[in-house]
């Protein structure tokens, strides 16, 4: 059986530095590890099955009612999920994109429609998409930022997009697992209009920000009820350990001298000069960049660096498995500064 590799395959790579990840580089608060090692005993009893400790903390977190939030084993589960309870026959994919949608899609046997990127527009998303969301539709998937370029896509667009949604009652599974480490999320994020309309649903993870991909955390938010409910139908029960709702909680929740406002605009502030750091010397070096705002860097070289940065010790992203890229285009996370640095002077060492 062919499993797909994301990234972050440290098992079968030792002893390298991971930038295939796009985890905090500020690492996993002390709060989550110290909650996660107290609760280690209480493994001998089943996880909650309503999550409902980590559901209250969600919903203080993003200001949205526990009855608007389902939880999952992380965001993947939530993405099959969402398809298991719509069964779309048609749904619409921009590539390139994360592949867990298109292999949801095709676990029901879903018609994917495609609308490819373009390299010379920066594979930025223009309102182009719009006259793609037809009424044959029944789900589309969109990723703000998008994984793997790291392009925003802007909230008029998003905007526009959820009303040709609403009028051809097209689902819209929004991955905003990334949006947290822009500069200012509020720009960009779509939780505010849940309620006009029935067609989103917004899917977040523990993952990237708070550095848990160990875990398996997620959780989806939305105003449609009958969605949610067909959605934890479907799910297995107890498909959130105890430890990770443990973890997660702690996550949302201020302790001692952790403040969880202040761990993520120190990650914004981090992330945005680390990102800069990255970005410029990466151009310096003759690599075309592309306007990544997420927490990686998507950019094009020669093909063959993957293997020639895992011989040195550095795992980066190959990006040719993604439809509609080529050999030679890679994502790098933003790292620590000692840790980027080491990675960028050995390319300039090649």
């Amino acid at each position: 059986m062919s499993i797909q590799i994301h990234g972050g395959d440290i098992y079968r790579n030792r002893n390298v530095l991971d930038f295939s990840v796009n985890s905090n580089p500020l690492g996993v608060p002390k709060t989550v590890v110290e909650a996660v090692r107290n609760k280690a005993e209480e493994i001998i009893h089943y996880p909650d099955i309503y999550c409902e400790r980590l559901t209250e903390s969600i919903s203080r977190f993003e200001g949205v009612s526990e009855k608007e939030i389902i939880c999952g084993n992380g965001a993947a589960e939530l993405f099959f999920a969402a398809v298991f309870a719509v069964r779309p026959k048609k749904a619409l994919l921009l590539s390139p994109a994360f592949s867990e949608y298109e292999r949801a899609l095709k676990a029901v046997d879903a018609e994917i429609r495609y609308l490819a990127l373009s390299e010379e527009r920066a594979f930025e998303v223009d309102d182009s998409l719009l006259a793609q969301i037809v009424p044959e539709l029944d789900m589309m998937f969109l990723c703000n930022p998008n994984n793997p370029t790291g392009c925003v896509i802007s909230r008029e667009l998003l905007e526009d997009v959820l009303e040709k949604c609403r009028l051809n009652r097209v689902l819209l599974v929004l991955d905003e697992c990334f949006i947290d480490f822009l500069e200012e999320p509020e720009m960009y994020e779509m939780k505010g209009i849940r309620h006009r309309y029935r067609e989103l649903f917004i899917v977040k993870a523990f993952t990237k920000l708070f550095a848990v991909p160990g875990l398996r955390l997620g959780y989806g938010i939305s105003g449609n009820q009958q969605l949610l409910h067909k959605m934890q139908e479907i799910l297995q029960p107890w498909n959130v350990s105890a430890l990770a709702q443990e973890g997660g909680a702690a996550a949302l929740t201020d302790c001692g001298e952790y403040c969880v406002e202040k761990y993520i605009k120190d990650t914004r502030k981090y992330v945005a000069r680390e990102r800069k750091y990255l970005t410029e010397a990466l151009g310096e070096m003759g690599f075309q960049m592309y306007n990544s705002k997420a927490n990686y860097v998507f950019f094009c070289g020669e093909p063959g660096l993957y293997q020639r940065a895992l011989e040195a010790g550095f795992l980066i992203r190959d990006c040719s498995g993604y439809r509609g890229l080529s050999p030679g285009f890679y994502r790098i996370a933003v790292r620590r500064r000692e840790e980027n640095e080491r990675f960028i002077t050995w390319l300039k060492g090649l």
